[in-house]
């Protein structure tokens, strides 16, 4: 998609760079219109490395005469966005003032806007920026909301622009608006990460996985135009797509309630949790201390994939995961029939780079139409799209 960047005179436009380097990396052609006053702050040189494309600044070039039509770039545009946004940028824009290259493009923009304001808490505050602010918003102006943190001036409070990966991911999350997957506006659930099972305040009984591979499923769902009802283990990855909606669960006891609570307002689920198979009998409510060898007894967890299969309904979408060891192929076959699932991913600790803590993963695709589909070693990010593909086409 195309992504225009605009840049004003403000000293979080150091931050622009690391927000263009995320967008190309995401495959988005970007450009950059940037302030005079931005110059100051940031480099042309080194925005135009960023984008791959000479950085526009004034409304002709006084070497040739080349003008720099701002009609062009804002047909151009699938969105812009401003970030920095500075109070007097923002103050332009409310009111239509046109005295730059940045903000005649801005007037003519066809596209979505996004701005990520940046300033002193004290101009933040201030009822003519909050005015202005709310003017954009109503005008369909997407805000970005800065950050209480530390500021230039040294004082602290609200006025930070927001991080780099915040601001990429609503961008993510307006171009999956005009997405043209045949996902988009679905409901999906989806698990992942592992459960820790408590045996007492301060053990418990897990595993290894580390919810890469359903957080990557989940951004490309969200980026997708997906509203993702993500039912998340105790795992340590941020969310920032807004179309992504956090439950947070311990146990495989907290994530089967709130399964059952969400999966029928689903259009389908994925199922990528590594859910403990066994809980213990008995929690205590102290440390056990050591005073030799103890008994354990562990009794049987809800089999939550196999409890939705029983809730599907016929226009629902039920996909599982199946994390072997041996017999892979029979195994995952019966996970796929006995839990009613629509199609099962299964990959194997066998293969390496595949499976729990890695950046990568091996997968193959087993529906119940009988078809198999196997992938090459991709990261989980790459995996990720696979598996999104795989649900747009089922069935076809």
């Amino acid at each position: 998609m195309n992504i225009l960047v605009g840049i004003t005179g403000g000293i979080a436009a150091y931050k622009t760079a690391s927000i263009i380097r995320l967008l190309v990396k995401e495959g988005h052609d970007v450009r950059a219109v940037m302030t005079p006053m931005a110059k100051q702050f940031i480099t042309p040189l080194t925005i135009a490395t960023l984008c791959k494309h000479p950085i526009l600044v004034d409304f002709f070039s006084p070497e040739n005469g080349e003008w720099n039509s701002h009609v062009s770039l804002g047909l151009w545009a699938d969105v812009m966005l401003i970030a920095p946004a500075t109070a007097n940028t923002m103050a332009k824009m409310a009111n239509g003032i046109a005295d730059n290259l940045l903000l005649t493009t801005y007037l003519s923009a066809r596209c979505p806007v996004a701005i990520a304001p940046s300033m002193d808490l004290d101009m933040y505050k201030h009822p003519a920026t909050q005015k202005n602010i709310e003017t954009l918003r109503e005008r369909g102006v997407t805000i970005i909301e800065p950050e209480d943190g530390e500021l230039a001036s040294g004082l602290v409070g609200k006025g930070r622009m927001a991080e780099p990966e915040q601001i990429v991911a609503a961008v993510d999350a307006i171009l999956a608006k005009k997405s043209s997957s045949t996902l988009n506006g679905k409901k999906i659930m989806l698990t992942a990460g592992p459960t820790y099972e408590k045996m007492d305040s301060v053990r418990f009984i897990g595993n290894y996985s580390s919810g890469k591979m359903g957080f990557a499923i989940a951004e490309e769902l969200a980026n997708r135009g997906v509203q993702v009802e993500l039912i998340a283990g105790p795992v340590q990855i941020k969310t920032l797509n807004p179309n992504i909606h956090r439950h947070n669960v311990e146990s495989a006891a907290q994530m089967y309630e709130k399964c059952c609570e969400i999966f029928p307002q689903t259009d389908g689920a994925i199922m990528t949790a590594a859910v403990a198979d066994f809980t213990p009998s008995e929690c205590a409510d102290h440390k056990i201390k050591r005073k030799g060898p103890m008994t354990l007894t562990l009794n049987p967890t809800q089999d939550i994939a196999g409890a939705m299969g029983k809730m599907k309904k016929s226009d629902q979408m039920l996909i599982g995961f199946a994390l072997e060891t041996n017999d892979e192929a029979s195994n995952a076959q019966h996970k796929l029939e006995s839990k009613n699932l629509d199609f099962i991913v299964l990959n194997s600790l066998n293969d390496k780079g595949a499976g729990f803590m890695h950046d990568t993963n091996k997968v193959t695709i087993i529906d119940r139409l009988g078809k198999s589909t196997s992938y090459e070693l991709k990261s989980k990010k790459e995996v990720a799209k696979d598996i999104v593909n795989y649900m747009e086409t089922f069935g076809e």
